[in-house]
């Protein structure tokens, strides 16, 4: 392959694509896995870092708005009593989208905490996550994470769910054009539920 080759400057913006959407993946993933560690080990500034300024955590038992309140969480009860146990906030792989400067990664996480007598570990809590992101001139930063409780409601499996939603995909089948996950109010309502039933089953 030479520069005088027909086809020479298409395959190269093909691998620039291609190497920068490798690049943008391993990006986020950098960045949603350092999240257990921060957290765990009680870093808030890296943590609440980790959010775009205004950044939203949206969990069943609360929403955090902006970096201040992220970090809070990280320096206050219950969190800070969770430490002091013996915890890990443990990710799955995550499915991630990237969409120009915007991307969206769905994934499970699990609380594990310590037993109070030592004896072994338990999983707390189980949870369906959307993490949607954007490029900053920082780099990959976290715009909205949505994090609901699997006890069988809506709303967790409508956050799995907009994956799908996320790659073009509709009943299984590719949509004439990609959508946002959280584009249908139908959806987003879903999800709020959700957070109101768990809070009710708390």
């Amino acid at each position: 392959m030479t520069e005088t080759d027909p086809g020479f400057e298409h395959r190269l913006l093909v691998l620039e694509q291609r190497l920068r959407l490798l690049e943008d993946h391993n990006a986020i993933m950098r960045l949603l896995y350092s999240y257990g560690p921060s957290v765990d080990s009680g870093l808030a500034d890296v943590v609440g870092g980790l959010w775009t300024e205004d950044g939203v955590y949206d969990v069943d038992t609360g929403r955090m708005d902006g970096r201040g309140e992220i970090e809070n969480m990280v320096l206050t009860h219950p969190h800070q009593g969770f430490i002091q146990q013996g915890c890990g906030h443990i990710m799955s792989p995550a499915h991630i989208t990237v969409e120009g400067d915007t991307a969206v990664a769905v994934c499970h996480t699990q609380l594990i905490l310590q037993q109070p007598d030592g004896s072994g570990y338990q999983v707390s809590r189980v949870t369906a996550n959307r993490w949607e992101l954007a490029r900053t001139s920082d780099g990959w930063r976290v715009a909205t994470r949505t994090s609901r409780l699997l006890n069988g409601h809506e709303g967790s499996r409508a956050i799995l769910a907009s994956a799908f939603d996320a790659m073009g995909l509709v009943d299984g089948v590719a949509s004439s054009r990609r959508r946002h996950p959280m584009e249908s109010e139908q959806v987003r309502s879903r999800v709020n539920e959700g957070r109101d039933q768990a809070g009710n089953d708390r």
